[in-house]
């Protein structure tokens, strides 16, 4: 017989824990899982992918961070579809989809924790706690999210740890480059550097704009090309003219073709203040690019400082600046750092990996479940 797993998620949009619900619902095996998912706030460009893949998508519709109506809603699915699991991802997901699971008996409930959440306040973190306790765990991608909460009151042994699965793709980084030169209206020989991410306080990307400005005091061939969308958007375009570097910095907007315009890159750039395992470093690790990180947990379970690529101090834009330049003048080590990125990437954080610890982890605890 089946098991039948409901994943519920805040929202459907261009996220990294979006992707990950939306590879793992089209990754389980059909024969032994009957998949559904539940969006708790709206839905965004993941539900395609979800429908494409023949996995059915319900939108609850909560409309206030208090939503007793959603609650009720939410509630009546669960006890339509009468799940043996059900898997919530992120605070809100979490909040009320594991409370309406244990109101409506489900046997196997998980909560998911994707980031480290600095922004949460003393009541988030007593709700992580009272619900943590009465679930059979949390799934998490990275010993730093796990040790985030841990400091926090969650014990370290409710946490099952999967990292992210990364798909394979093949690039051509001649062509990658190419298309990102066309983006940015720029010619050869240039240096390009790329992040990606939502453009907002989290990802501190005016850290990255001063770090280019302080670039451009020693070499004026150096672009920093923003991938991404986002409320802040305003706010660095301003910036970026105020000190006078706007020229070398590009923003592109949302691209659905990220990942290759990654792999068109001299270096990939992240500053994020917290992470939890971030796809678009694991994308730019894969296409081989040389990446330098802040360094706290997240991304620090990826990059290992030269091996994989070059950590900084969080905030520490000078430090920034002095690591790329010395990648962008030494390029046999940046192609080192860049392959050892690439071999780590692979071995460890494929899709079917990712989906394969699922898969277990859903059937022991289901036996379990049983057991009992």
């Amino acid at each position: 017989m089946k098991t039948k797993l409901m994943l519920v998620i805040p929202t459907l949009v261009q996220g990294g824990a979006e992707k990950q619900l939306a590879l793992l619902a089209a990754g389980l095996p059909r024969d032994r899982f009957e998949t559904s998912v539940v969006v708790l706030t709206h839905t965004g460009p993941w539900e395609e992918e979800l429908r494409r893949a023949e996995i059915p998508v319900t939108v609850i519709g909560k409309r206030w961070k208090f939503d007793p109506g959603a609650f009720r809603r939410l509630r009546r699915v669960i006890a339509e579809q009468r799940p043996d699991i059900v898997h919530t991802w992120l605070f809100a997901a979490n909040s009320y989809g594991r409370w309406a699971a244990i109101k409506e008996r489900v046997p196997v409930v998980l909560g998911g924790e994707r980031c480290v959440d600095l922004w949460k306040r003393g009541y988030e973190f007593w709700i992580d706690r009272y619900l943590a306790r009465r679930t059979r765990g949390i799934v998490t991608n990275s010993e730093g999210v796990r040790d985030f909460y841990s400091r926090h009151g969650i014990d370290r042994e409710r946490f099952f740890i999967i990292p992210n699965g990364i798909e394979p793709r093949e690039v051509d980084p001649i062509a990658a480059r190419a298309k990102l030169l066309e983006a940015t209206g720029l010619e050869d020989p240039v240096k390009l550097i790329v992040a990606v991410g939502r453009l907002w306080p989290q990802k501190r990307l005016k850290d990255l704009i001063w770090g280019t400005e302080l670039i451009s005091c020693v070499r004026d061939d150096v672009h920093l090309c923003l991938i991404g969308e986002g409320p802040e958007r305003w706010r660095l375009e301003r910036f970026a003219a105020q000190v006078k570097i706007d020229p070398h910095i590009h923003f592109l907007g949302h691209r659905a073709d990220a990942a290759q315009l990654v792999a068109g890159a001299d270096q990939f750039w992240i500053g994020s203040a917290f992470e939890g395992q971030s796809n678009a470093l694991m994308e730019a690790m894969r296409a081989g690019r040389s990446v330098v990180a802040s360094d706290i947990p997240g991304n620090r379970d990826l990059v290992i400082d030269d091996q994989t690529g070059r950590l900084f101090p969080l905030g520490d834009r000078a430090a920034l600046a002095r690591e790329s330049l010395k990648l962008l003048e030494d390029a046999e080590q940046a192609s080192a750092l860049g392959r050892g990125a690439a071999e780590w990437i692979q071995s460890r954080c494929s899709v079917d990996a990712m989906v394969a610890a699922h898969v277990e982890l859903y059937e022991r605890l289901m036996r379990e479940s049983r057991g009992s």
